[in-house]
Order: structure tokens, then sequence, then C-alpha cells
């Protein structure tokens, strides 16, 4: 990624000037007046960025970058991606996926680039429904929901992101919620900062289809003990006064109250999101927000080899060792060859 003097660019940079057509109230708008801002903060040129999208009400973002961008077919997104970052490891590529696109047709697509380690930063809106397509329920909509295409609830449980992001082993997951700006703003800045494949789930409001899918997280008098906003080196502390906090339960995790029943502020426990074993990060990021509060922030952040380095490692070896010029030179070197007369 091109590093830039600190204020070179502006959040007004990163924004052309096309209409943005999403339903008012949307989600979507926050989200990306976020990553206008974010993409400043970062620094890295607009000539120097590629965002891809698949197809979904989400998908529509690039269109309101004044970067490159490329609006591809369902759920392909991350193969589109993928080629781009391959063959051009010197951009910075940003996917943008719904969580119908991303992990319904493009869910495999999804966990072999997080397996890969591609270094791609993968912006998934989770609205939970499929919203440009009118209301079907998707593959994270709740267990008993009532959409187009059930009328009388969902049977089946959703996937959980997090959940696909850690067994297909990502070194990177983070979370936001629409609302949370700053938030928002901060996890994507560490995506972009991480050297391999990033996740950034963002919960986000579809008020037509799905209205309210993240009330109990976001409206003022429930998130604060309903979400823990984790930073690296941090106590796990929530609650409206920071009372709460989370410490080791046995083999789990338990929420409790700072000076009650024994605890003190000692037994917290203190967020490592550098640690290359995933148990405790996976724990964090399956808490529901009922039980345990919903983790919102860097999860996990662990650097390992990315695919797109590692290709082109692969390729320079290669040519070094076997001489070879082009694709051509390399075709004609194996003795495997025959003509057609």
């Amino acid at each position: 990624m091109e590093s830039n003097n600190i204020c070179a660019f502006q959040a007004s940079d990163y924004k052309n000037s096309q209409s943005v057509r999403w339903c008012p109230g949307c989600g979507d708008h926050a989200i990306l007046n976020v990553l206008h801002k974010a993409m400043a903060e970062i620094g890295t040129a607009p000539k120097d960025i590629v965002v891809v999208s698949g197809i979904g009400c989400s998908s529509r973002l690039p269109y309101y970058m004044n970067t490159y961008g490329m609006h591809t077919i369902h759920g392909r997104a991350a193969a589109i991606a993928t080629g781009v970052k391959t063959a051009r490891p010197e951009l910075s590529v940003w996917q943008i996926s719904g969580d119908g696109d991303g992990l319904a047709i493009g869910g495999n697509h999804f966990i072999h680039a997080v397996r890969r380690n591609i270094d791609i930063n993968i912006l998934l809106f989770n609205n939970k429904i499929y919203g440009l397509t009118k209301g079907q329920y998707s593959p994270t909509s709740d267990r008993g929901s009532v959409t187009k295409s059930s009328p009388y609830g969902t049977t089946e449980d959703p996937f959980i992101p997090a959940e696909l992001v850690f067994g297909a082993r990502g070194n990177f997951f983070a979370r936001s919620i629409d609302i949370a700006l700053d938030t928002t703003k901060e996890v994507m800045v560490a995506a972009a900062k991480h050297t391999g494949a990033s996740v950034v789930e963002i919960r986000q409001n579809c008020v037509i289809f799905n209205n309210g899918s993240h009330a109990e997280l976001s409206t003022k008098e429930n998130r604060d003990d309903h979400t823990i906003h984790l930073r690296h080196g941090e106590k796990m502390l929530f609650g409206k006064d920071m009372e709460k906090g989370l410490v080791q339960d046995g083999f789990g995790l338990k929420a409790v109250t700072v000076g009650e029943d024994g605890y003190t502020i000692g037994d917290v426990l203190v967020h490592d999101a550098h640690c290359p074993t995933n148990f405790l990060h996976q724990q964090l990021a399956m808490m529901d927000g009922i039980t345990l509060p919903l983790a919102i922030g860097v999860i996990r952040d662990v650097q390992a080899p990315s695919y797109e380095t590692e290709v082109a490692d692969q390729v320079k070896n290669v040519r070094e060792k076997k001489n070879f010029a082009d694709l051509r030179d390399m075709i004609l070197s194996t003795t495997e060859t025959w003509e057609v007369e």
C-alpha cells in the first residue's frame, strides 16, 4: 500500500459526484461516509485503490468512490479481488459484500480468500436479509425470522460470520455497527494496515425489510450493556460507567461487575489481538450480545505470509532458476509438447 504524508488527502478526495441511491435511513449511507474518512486517514492515493463488489444493495458502493471500481457478478467479488491483488499487489484492494452476496452464493470464495490470506480488505455488510431482491431471508437471518421467503419463520440456524473466518484460519477479524461511526472508522483503518485478508463485519440496518435488526445493540439505552469495545492492550470493560468486565470462568468467559462478588479490576482480562492462538479470539467473537456482550472493535490481528507476496516470490524464483523470459519460454521448455499438423 502506498503511504502518503498525513493529511495529504481529504475524505472528499475519495467521493465522486454520483448521487447516492440507497433508501433514506439505510445504514449503507453511514458506512460509505466513514469509508471516505477512513481512506483519507490511511492516506493511500485514490488512483492506487480498487473497490470491488458483487451484487446487492451494498454492492452499489463502488459507484460512489473516486477510485477504481469493479461492480462484478453475484458472489464473485472475492474471486475478482483476489485476481486484482495477485496481478497488481501494489494496489489497495477493498471488497464490498452483503451477507447474501458474500456468504450464500459467494460463501466458497469468501472462505478461500480468507484461507489463502490474500491481502484484501473485506467489508461484510450484515443486515440479515436480502434487500435488493425484496426481503428474502439470508444466510445470517436469525432462526424464526419471518420474511418474504419464510412467511412462517425460518427453520434453520444462521451462519455467524466470525465463525466462518476462524474456521478458515483467518488472521484478522473486526466488527462494528453502522451507527458506531468512530468504531467503524477505527476498524477500517486497522484492516487496511493489516497485511493479509482482513474481514470487517458491519451490522447494518435495512429500514425497509429488516428494520431494527440490531436495535438491542445500537439503541442508546441498550448499547452500553450489550456491546463491548475491544482494544489491544486494554482491559475488557463495558457498561455505562465501565463498571462491568469479562473474566475467565473455567474454559469460558463470564461477565461480572467489578467490586461485587469478590471480583476486582485485576480479574478483568486484557485484550491481546495479536496472540497467534485463536481460541480466546473465537470466544470473544462468538459472544452474542445477550448472555455476553457483543464484541466490537478489532478482535483478531495476527500477521502471517500473504498469498500475493508468496506468489510473486515464487514467480521470481522460478524465472531466475529456469531462465524463463515469459510464459512462452516456460511452455516450450517442457518435453511434453506436440504439434498438430
